[in-house]
């Protein structure tokens, strides 16, 4: 579980930096037509950004119900992804989506106790 949090933290880290401070010009501008194409502004992609942001981080503490609530927000960005670019774009521009979100959803399963504890589900 250790190597897909880890991998999941840094593509999120490196993916929400972008979207909140524009750093990497290049990836910026793809990322922000993309976002103008499916009809949300530069707002929404810092919004986004911070979600990710939180889950990149939230998921190291797979002790506490952070873990899950981090792992939840990344798997809500990667489904978000994947219908914008099956709506938009062509399934292929989604897979890495599909990756990550098949990933975090592994992570959410694998705290589905600590979820069900908060909730006060059996």
């Amino acid at each position: 579980m250790l190597i897909i949090v880890g991998l999941l933290s840094a593509f999120f880290l490196f993916a929400s930096s972008i979207k909140i401070f524009g750093w990497q010009q290049k990836i910026f501008e793809i990322q922000l037509e993309m976002f103008h194409t499916y009809g949300l502004n530069r707002a929404i992609m810092r919004i986004v950004g911070l979600a990710e942001l939180f889950g990149a981080a939230a998921i190291w503490f797979q002790g506490s119900i952070l873990g899950p609530m981090g792992a939840a927000a990344l798997l809500g960005t990667s489904l978000g992804a994947i219908a914008c670019h099956l709506w938009f774009d062509t399934w292929r521009q989604g897979v890495p989506a599909m990756i990550t979100g098949t990933l975090s959803a592994i992570v959410l399963w694998s705290g589905r106790e600590l979820v069900c504890d908060f909730l006060g589900i059996i």
